[in-house]
């Protein structure tokens, strides 16, 4: 094979990985007796409060997706139009979320692949590259979300001096920026994200602590389930928002930045164990962030007759007007944790944009390039988004919209092909999912995509108007169905005649 000096943009492996060996975190040993540490069979090695903290990582920055700023527009859109009566909706879709992510770490974790990469091999080449396709325009638009957040809080922080176009452009150099941390590990990059969850929990617990909630009518709304025709939107928005398809694809690649050993099966055990610890402690975190803000515009806004016009733009201004200063004036605050959340979830996007376009096309092209490829993607629309859109608070609420639904329709192709992964014989070995497991995830993935179809079927009704749009809506309805179908399709046949190849590799 060329050396990398005669070919500096690809890389020297002979196929994608997510990490390079050297990169990975050294765990198989730690706490262990030296007699017994390459001895475990099935059992996993005994729990160590050490190796819990040499795990944890991967699950931080995947509860990002959870906050990021379009989450965060369905949260102070649910507090000031539905009150505090969704945050049970809110608890259960974290549920929701953290068995699907789990499924998504069990898959990365037993095969020793992400999602992208086994996708790419288990289907035929033109599913894998319309699986590619969808993909990249999801992760697109959440990007688009991500990235004009950021530019809307930089421009609150500079009272208006820096224009969403040059807060777009900010943040595409800061996201190169922060990705020359992982030449100094993995670990310092996942602690900087660390810092920037840290970031958005105080300054959302600060507004919290500020508008001060009504904390009878927030255990209420945890507690008792409530839902009317007058919240179903905010409903909808709040279960669709948790579901991210370049999050699914994401996790199975983070969990593979530690070194474990698929062969045997003490160890696939013991990472799945430690995983599925610290996933479930960052998805906590990320449900008390969500549940600040939607109790902060319960509390300030639900009942009023501006509760329907509040954004991402104007939600400071209107919190000033409500509560005033402070020792910091609360507009700042709830910038400065905007701009976490915008900043975190941009670098993490573009760190799944890496792994689906690596994956999915087996590109052996060094990292720094394939982030220069995947930004591009999604920067060039997105300043084209803010140069139409500055100065129109309705118009870009209304394109916000329009890129919840982009996102809602992309979910069945990351959720299909991870459950029909994660229940094969063949693929998963003893790691598979059990009947019970399955039939739950897929009443999971059922609802998920059930309301999300309402949202569709809601949306379309207001939007589309006009023949020639109606049937062109109606020709990609009928292909969009048709993919869907043909998903579950081969994902039902797989499993009941294994057509697969068996793979060697795996237990």
């Amino acid at each position: 094979m060329p050396s990398d000096q005669h070919q500096p943009l690809l890389t020297s492996l002979d196929h994608e990985t997510a990490y390079d060996p050297t990169q990975k975190i050294h765990v198989i040993g730690v706490d262990e007796h030296q007699d017994h540490s390459d001895e475990y069979g099935d059992a996993p090695p005994p729990f160590s409060w050490r190796k819990l903290w040499l795990f944890t990582g991967p699950g931080f920055l995947m509860s990002i997706a959870f906050l990021d700023p379009g989450n965060l527009e369905g949260d102070l859109q649910a507090g000031a139009i539905a009150g505090y009566s969704l945050l049970w909706l809110l608890l259960w879709a974290t549920a929701i979320g953290l068995l699907i992510q789990l499924l998504s770490a069990r898959l990365g974790v037993v095969t020793g692949r992400h999602l992208a990469e086994l996708c790419r091999e288990e289907y035929p080449n033109w599913a894998g590259k319309l699986l590619w396709i969808m993909t990249e325009v999801a992760l697109i638009g959440a990007d688009i979300q991500e990235v004009i957040g950021s530019a809307i809080a930089l421009k609150i922080l500079t009272v208006g001096f820096l224009p969403l176009w040059a807060g777009v452009i900010i943040t595409a150099f800061d996201c190169f920026i922060f990705l020359f941390l992982e030449n100094y590990g993995v670990r310092k990059l996942e602690a900087f994200f660390a810092v920037l969850i840290a970031v958005m929990a105080i300054s959302f617990a600060w507004m919290f602590g500020e508008t001060k909630p009504n904390a009878k009518e927030l255990l209420v709304g945890i507690v008792v389930p409530k839902l009317n025709s007058r919240t179903i939107q905010q409903a909808v928005g709040v279960v669709g928002g948790i579901i991210m398809p370049h999050n699914v694809f994401l996790h199975s690649a983070l969990v593979q930045s530690r070194e474990i050993d698929p062969r045997k099966t003490g160890r696939v055990r013991e990472a799945l164990k430690y995983y599925s610890i610290e996933s479930a402690i960052a998805l906590a975190v990320s449900f008390m962030i969500n549940l600040f803000v939607i109790t902060v515009f319960a509390k300030a806004f639900f009942g009023t007759a501006i509760a329907d016009t509040i954004g991402l733009e104007n939600a400071g201004q209107f919190l000033e007007e409500k509560f005033g200063g402070g020792i910091i004036p609360i507009l700042y605050i709830w910038a400065i944790g905007l701009l976490a959340a915008g900043q975190s979830s941009t670098i993490t996007g573009t760190y799944a944009g890496q792994f689906i376009m690596g994956g999915f096309l087996d590109l052996k092209l060094k990292k720094w390039l394939r982030a220069l490829i995947t930004r591009s993607c999604a920067i060039v629309p997105t300043l084209i988004v803010a140069l139409i859109f500055d100065s129109s608070e309705d118009s870009l609420d209304n394109l916000n919209e329009w890129l919840n639904v982009l996102q809602s329709v992309q979910i069945p192709f990351a959720l299909i092909p991870l459950l029909c992964l994660v229940a094969k014989d063949d693929l998963m070995g003893v790691f598979k999912i059990g009947p019970i497991l399955q039939t739950i995830s897929w009443l999971v993935a059922a609802l998920v995509i059930a309301i999300n179809g309402y949202l569709l079927q809601q949306f379309f009704a207001e939007q589309v108007s006009g023949v020639a749009f109606t049937c062109t809506v109606v020709i990609l309805t009928a292909a969009y169905v048709a993919f869907v179908v043909y998903l579950i399709w081969r994902s039902i046949t797989l499993s009941t005649f294994g057509f697969l190849k068996p793979r060697s590799d795996v237990i």
